[in-house]
């Protein structure tokens, strides 16, 4: 069974930065694709970016594009949500979550807690 378990959510200005972990259990984590997803008040989850396990291909949504970077850390179990130039509406509960593959990231077993990203002045 893997355990999923984000860290790193706050407050952040506009134009700001936050560094989100996602910290796997187990030494099967480096083969999983890992996506990032958030969920905002009275919106629905939304697919933030992925990485592969295979060959550590990323994929972003458009609206984060150049703003924000995933990277992993095989050694320490733990992949990395790098978040720059922060907007009000990056304001949400970010989920880590791990599958087989990106393309079937939405149908994920595995899921960790969520973390709380605020973006204001």
């Amino acid at each position: 069974q893997l355990q999923l378990v984000e860290s790193g959510g706050g407050l952040a200005q506009p134009g700001g930065s936050l560094r989100l972990a996602c910290a796997g259990s187990g030494s099967i984590f480096r083969h999983y694709s890992v996506g990032w997803f958030r969920q905002a008040p009275g919106k629905e989850r939304e697919g933030v970016g992925c990485i592969e396990g295979s060959d550590g291909s990323t994929y972003y949504r458009d609206s984060v594009k150049g703003r924000f970077t995933i990277v992993r850390d095989n050694d320490k179990s733990t992949v990395y949500l790098q978040m720059e130039n922060l907007k009000s509406e990056d304001t949400a509960v970010y989920y880590c979550a791990a599958e087989r593959a990106c393309a079937i990231i939405t149908e994920a077993d595995f899921w960790g807690q969520g973390t709380q990203v605020t973006v204001s002045s």
